[in-house]
């Protein structure tokens, strides 16, 4: 696995976010969002922490953290990660995980929950649970392809701490 440092988001790292934002937009396969401004509304949600990877001097990827609800749910953290498409098979995305779980857990956050993992991503389903993540549940056809296909999203769980 290559060096990998990370440190939190400043305004400089805005373009690579937008670069990558695009790329995720343009790909269609993992993301909701259909354009650049959506995706960082949510990157940038009120209450996320966002923290960037850094791999051989370049930007490589981002996850943001935040709580997954409010009020009686914010104990539990929710996640997104991207990672550009050229720095693919480097681990990091094994290393956003792990450093996002480690911040989790000094942000007092009991667990992880992940949403909408869309189930014909199977690299980040195993990614996910080679972390420890286990799928405890589906939506059905919840997320539409640009082909037009529908696909289930897994909503992905792991205790950060022993409950």
């Amino acid at each position: 696995m290559a060096s990998i440092d990370f440190e939190p988001f400043a305004e400089t790292h805005r373009p690579d976010l937008e670069r990558l934002a695009d790329q995720m937009v343009r790909d269609g396969t993992v993301f909701p969002h259909e354009d650049v401004p959506a995706v960082f509304d949510y990157w940038f949600s009120p209450g996320a922490e966002v923290w960037v990877a850094r791999c051989e001097g370049q930007i490589a990827g981002t996850y943001t953290l935040k709580p997954n609800g409010v009020h009686r749910l914010s104990h539990i953290a929710n996640g997104g990660y991207m990672v550009f498409e050229e720095m693919r098979g480097r681990g990091i995305g094994l290393a956003l995980g792990e450093h996002s779980m480690g911040v989790a857990r000094e942000r007092g956050y009991r667990a992880m929950q992940f949403n909408a993992v869309v189930a014909s991503n199977g690299s980040a389903i195993r990614l996910w649970e080679r972390l420890g993540f286990r799928v405890i549940g589906r939506s059905p056809g919840a997320f539409r392809h640009p082909d037009g296909s529908y696909v289930d999203l897994c909503i992905m769980f792991q205790e950060l701490v022993e409950q």
